[in-house]
């Protein structure tokens, strides 16, 4: 099982998560993690041919370009700065998947179906969410 979640780069809050088997590929749901007012979209290498999978105009994808491909980049040249760029961006994407994983112990694949997996998940996420923005909350 595979949990993909769509996540505001700006705030690091998801506001979508989909849970689907793990012979899904990514590309199969990217376009539903989507919510319809982003202009830029960023994503890992896995996410590599998403622009003929999902058609949505006006988003222009930044996806990585592959580890051994980045290798060869001669430092400091505009393609390498590039790629930092977009590398700086997903970190802030992966963040939550972190939070999941060390603040609420979720390390390990749980087999109790898919729709079970997928309520926790989601419980899991707003959990992560409210873990990221507390202390905004409890300034208010």
């Amino acid at each position: 099982m595979k949990a993909h979640s769509g996540v505001d780069a700006d705030s690091g809050l998801i506001h979508t998560v989909v849970a689907t088997p793990a012979n899904v590929h990514d590309l199969a749901v990217a376009g539903s993690l989507l919510h319809g007012d982003e202009a830029v979209v960023h994503g890992d290498s896995g996410y590599r041919g998403i622009a003929r999978w999902c058609d949505t105009p006006g988003v222009a994808w930044m996806v990585a370009m592959p580890p051994g491909k980045r290798r060869l980049l001669a430092p400091g040249s505009a393609e390498a700065v590039a790629e930092r760029a977009k590398a700086s961006v997903r970190a802030k994407v992966e963040h939550p998947f972190r939070v999941v994983k060390r603040q609420f112990g979720h390390v390990k694949a749980r087999y109790r179906g898919l729709a079970k997996n997928g309520s926790h998940l989601v419980k899991l996420f707003t959990l992560s969410n409210l873990w990221m923005a507390r202390n905004t909350l409890l300034s208010e």
